[in-house]
């Protein structure tokens, strides 16, 4: 196979609309499945595929003769083709941290073959080995040492192999460029004339040695962007862009608020439209149409009532929160002893931190296609867990597991946002009724209404100080935000840290770097301010109190870049912050400017050291920690969702304060490349450091010191 059939393969199993009309076949969930696939690829090193075994022909082998690859071996993991391109599979999926390059990077640099060689297959049920999902900047610590050990097995079984060919010793012999080279006699041999026809099951050396970060050649630089054109160009397809043939639009009737029940419907209206057909099952009700607009003027024709009950709104949150707190567990001993310290200290501070709601805003709002064939299911989803969507729509419509297939086009963002599966299961749904390939495309309305959001929080934080500056007692409790980011990175005589779930009164889940954002700027906060009440530089103090050799190294290098200790203009402030999250390190700087004759607070600039160990790519890893930094900047300074008995008041992007360009200061982000420690993933780390660094400068600037996440929602008011 060419490496345009191979290419081919990976863009009809993703984009069947970009597929001519005689490979359609292929989006059909009862044509390729991951066991049958690797059947026909044979499990071993090389696969030699035929377009009728790639598309699924007839010649695939049926359900009952389908055998599941070893996730242990190569084979699972990686394949030569004969023309030498590689591809990779992965349960893995690409929201826009560019994992797709990065991954692609570490193979071809334990495989010795150009990175243009390499495809990835990322995200779909029926292909890749299966995978918990990507969330918790985990991809680059677990994922890329996998990929890893099987490129360097893989090249270890190609060099034992091209030994026997050539009649020398392995040790003889180098990889190089995709050829295994003798470097005497000047022999070479491609892998793809190595592998053809070979079907080698071969496991994975667990042991096998890796290329050291020090001799990096391809990981270690900044390649730009795997089809990185295609986005620029608006040629890749998300799944709002994809067409099926006779697929049809479908849109859904929802409550007016949480925990609205149907109290009568009239659908006589919508019923009576041409092409348009009502799906109704219990209080499950949606229409399709041949088109959107049709769509959405058949619910509209819906007449619903609805029964709605009281419920918290957002002035009485904090006090819901801590009374529906689950309490008990931990020390109680360290409990009393905290609180005797505190109160025997004559430098002691209380903060009570309120952080709201706040939704995800990813770029492209849920969608998804959904076709039934024979009692199989295929969806097309933006989803960070296309397993575990598998697993909801199998258990949805009891099926098997191996009847469902999903797959994941590179999706616009998700934040964490994307880990559950309602677009899916809601086109599966209609699917199954119309008996036609059915798309659901979420409003902007609709994802700020019915995703979750960060879950709001209440932090209680009492601290002591010793007579020599240190810190005698830590006593913290969070209650329902989570407890990421939740232990004291400095020293301390006596700490009470604990995390309290408690009910919440809208739907709440995963967001980019969970919890630790709350609780971070509670800790920095307070740290900020014990320096401040024994006048001391808030840089120095933090480093006073600091062992980890990493964390003081992040903060010397974004104060040395920053200018810590330099002049400042009138009614400027400077503030630091710093955080441990997900095995990386952050701190961050920041300048504003407040103006008292015009009341308007201005961030100047930030500044952001970052160590993640390895870095795989800076280029990438830079725009990663821009981009957590400009998130943070409006869950900072003015995001949070408005909501009484169960409505959400502000779900529009009029109404919702997202950080626009006028917003962002000047960055500088200073990365630290430490070669000898492994790589950890970047998504999520450098937000927790923005929030508590303005905080802490606006502190500064004014000695208002604000305890609530959003900032100055209505801007910075001044007695």
């Amino acid at each position: 196979m060419d490496k345009l059939t191979m290419t081919t393969m990976e863009n009809s199993i993703r984009y069947p609309e970009e597929t001519p009309d005689r490979l359609r076949i292929a989006t059909s969930s009862k044509v390729v499945t991951r066991r049958n696939f690797f059947r026909l690829l044979g499990g071993g090193i090389a696969v030699a595929l035929s377009q009728s075994c790639v598309y699924g022909r007839s010649d695939a082998p049926p359900v009952s003769e389908q055998l599941a690859a070893d996730e242990n071996t190569i084979a699972a993991w990686i394949h030569i083709h004969e023309d030498g391109s590689v591809s990779v599979f992965t349960g893995k999926v690409e929201v826009g941290q560019n994992i797709r390059t990065s991954l692609a990077q570490v193979v071809a640099e334990e495989l010795a073959v150009p990175i243009q060689h390499i495809a990835l297959i990322m995200g779909d049920t029926s292909l890749t080995p299966y995978d918990a999902g990507t969330f918790g900047s985990r991809t680059t610590p677990y994922m890329g040492p996998q990929l890893r050990k099987a490129a360097a097995s893989l090249r270890e079984a190609l060099l034992e192999k091209a030994a026997k060919a050539l009649k020398v010793p392995a040790t003889a012999l180098r990889a190089e460029a995709g050829k295994i080279v003798d470097g005497s006699s000047g022999k070479t041999l491609a892998y793809g004339t190595l592998t053809r026809g070979e079907k080698l099951l071969i496991p994975i050396n667990e042991a096998v040695t890796l290329t050291a970060a020090e001799q990096w050649t391809v990981a270690g630089t900044s390649i730009p962007k795997i089809n990185g054109r295609d986005f620029v160009t608006g040629k890749h397809q998300y799944t709002s862009d994809m067409v099926l043939p006779d697929m049809v639009y479908g849109k859904i009737l929802r409550p007016p608020a949480y925990g609205a029940t149907l109290a009568a419907v009239d659908v006589t209206k919508a019923k009576a439209m041409p092409d348009v057909t009502v799906v109704q099952t219990a209080d499950f009700i949606g229409v399709t149409a041949p088109d959107p607009q049709t769509a959405a003027n058949a619910l509209a024709r819906i007449a619903a009532q609805w029964n709605t009950t009281p419920q918290p709104s957002k002035a009485e949150l904090f006090a819901y929160l801590k009374d529906n707190a689950r309490h008990g567990g931990g020390d109680e001993d360290d409990r009393q002893e905290a609180r005797r310290l505190f109160e025997a200290s004559t430098h002691r501070l209380e903060h009570r931190v309120e952080v709201q709601y706040i939704a995800h805003v990813p770029l492209e709002p849920r969608a998804a296609i959904a076709e039934w064939n024979d009692g199989q299911l295929t969806v097309w989803t933006g989803t960070q867990r296309p397993f575990g969507v598998q697993e909801e729509l199998a258990g949805a419509f009891s099926l098997a597991k191996e009847q469902v297939r999903v797959i994941m086009p590179d999706t616009g963002s998700a934040y964490g946002g994307k880990h559950s599966g309602e677009a899916a299961l809601e086109a599966a749904r209609l699917a199954k009724v119309v008996g036609k390939p059915v798309k659901i495309v979420w409003t902007r309305e609709e994802e700020f209404k019915w995703a979750y959001f960060r879950p709001a929080g209440l932090i209680e934080v009492a601290a002591a100080l010793k007579d020599d500056g240190t810190i005698a007692s830590w006593e913290f409790h969070n209650y329902n935000s989570g407890n990421a980011g939740i232990d004291l990175p400095y020293e301390a005589g006596v700490k009470h840290i604990r995390y309290h779930p408690s009910r919440t009164p809208l739907r709440q889940g995963s967001y980019r770097a969970l919890a630790a954002t709350a609780n971070v700027f509670a800790i920095e906060c307070m740290v900020d301010d014990l320096a401040r009440l024994l006048q001391r530089d808030p840089l120095e103090f933090r480093l006073s109190q600091l062992t980890d050799v990493r964390m003081r190294g992040v903060l010397t290098a974004a104060a040395d870049r920053f200018g810590w200790g330099g002049k400042k203009a009138p009614g400027h402030g400077f503030g630091i912050a710093c955080g441990f999250v997900k095995n990386s390190y952050i701190a961050t700087c920041a300048e504003v400017a407040y103006g008292q004759a015009n009341g308007q607070l201005e961030v100047v600039r930030l500044v952001a050291a970052y160590d993640c160990g390895a870095i795989v790519n800076p280029k990438h890893l830079e725009n990663q920690v821009l981009g957590a930094i400009l998130q943070g900047l409006g869950g900072a300074l003015f995001e949070a969702i408005d909501f009484k008995d169960g409505r959400i008041l502000n779900p529009t992007l009029s109404t919702y304060r997202v950080p626009r360009f006028a917003d962002i200061p000047p960055l500088d982000i200073v990365l630290i490349d430490q070669k000898d420690i492994p790589s950890a993933g970047a998504g999520e780390t450098p937000i927790v450091g923005t929030a508590p660094a303005i905080r802490n400068a606006i502190a500064d600037a004014t000695g208002v010191r604000l305890h609530q996440l959003p900032l100055i929602p209505q801007g910075l008011k001044m007695n």
